[in-house]
């Protein structure tokens, strides 16, 4: 891979990152309320007097430009996004990095699952084309595909936990529960990851399935499989060698995408089960008007989408040596 596309495609990542950063200090800045009148309006006694001083304490009486943005960009890159509303002032850095932890976790694991199990059943079904498996593979993943992720987590629900009470209903851990060793702190983990984990993975193999199955499709099609083939290789080395490989250029771009939105779609995977990740802290979050929180979600979830994209673009490259040019 050549050194000037390295260096383009992590300039680029660079420029949108700074355009995020922007974003995010004029788009919650035009929000109704301010920091001041949310933490001491609940306070009796609360006079305009002790407000103007605590905005200027903050510095909210200055512009806005440059005086605050030069130091909500300062802040940032130190690591600073501010104090908790709802937190009790605890540094949003520090809300955030206590809920992202079962969110990698969760979402982590599903793509993993997904990510594997959708590839292989999308390329056995493009390959088999018209067989039982590509039948009812294909079915099941359009289901998949269309089905929204909390439709999937309540139907997960019904069966598996409210109706055979095999898994618990909500949660990481079971509440004020006292563990006798390690192993069984990790099974009562363990089964309160399952049907959330299951729900992740099942909500992202349809998409991996049905793009892979087309790419490969399309793939058999080239010339290059064809002399392949005409060679007398064996069909799973015309596959794994010829096919696959160009086969993947699309997926790489949806795993990419799926890994920058980890966050989005926890949102609704982690409010069905309750699962304290970042999908319940933005909607607590939402509920409670706390801005800098929202602020700080808003920043990790679009700088990961960079970070993803520009990985996708890497790797595109590594794949396909004619988009380096």
């Amino acid at each position: 891979m050549g050194l000037q596309y390295v260096l383009r495609r992590v300039a680029t990542a660079i420029f949108t990152i700074v355009l995020i950063v922007l974003l995010n200090f004029l788009l919650f800045r035009a929000m109704p309320g301010s920091p001041e009148r949310i933490l001491l309006g609940r306070m009796p006694g609360v006079t305009p007097q002790i407000l103007q001083e605590t905005r200027e304490r903050w510095g909210l009486d200055k512009p806005l430009v440059p005086d605050q943005l030069v130091r909500y960009v300062a802040s940032t890159l130190q690591g600073d996004l501010g104090f908790s509303y709802s937190a009790r002032g605890r540094p949003v850095t520090d809300v955030l990095a206590q809920r992202l932890g079962p969110t990698l976790l969760l979402f982590g694991l599903g793509e993993a699952f997904a990510i594997v199990m959708g590839l292989v059943l999308g390329a056995y079904s493009g390959w088999k084309r018209g067989g039982v498996v590509d039948y009812v593979g294909n079915g099941v993943s359009l289901i998949l595909y269309s089905t929204p992720y909390f439709l999937l987590g309540m139907g997960l629900l019904l069966v598996f936990a409210t109706g055979l009470g095999w898994f618990p209903t909500f949660g990481m851990s079971t509440a004020g529960a006292t563990y006798a060793g390690p192993v069984d702190r990790l099974v009562d983990y363990g089964s309160h990851l399952v049907l959330p984990l299951a729900t992740v993975a099942l909500g992202l193999i349809g998409q991996y399935a049905i793009l892979m199955r087309s790419s490969v499709i399309e793939t058999l099609g080239e010339d290059y499989v064809t002399t392949a083939r005409a060679m007398g290789f064996r069909d799973t080395r015309v596959l794994r060698h010829h096919a696959l490989p160009n086969a993947m250029l699309p997926t790489v771009t949806l795993v990419a995408i799926n890994l920058g939105y980890v966050v989005a779609g926890a949102i609704t995977v982690e409010v069905v089960f309750n699962w304290p990740g970042l999908g319940t802290l933005t909607v607590d979050a939402l509920s409670s008007r706390d801005y800098p929180v929202l602020q700080g979600v808003f920043l990790l979830l679009s700088v990961a989408v960079v970070f993803a994209n520009l990985a996708a673009d890497l790797i595109y490259g590594v794949l396909d040596p004619r988009v380096r040019t």
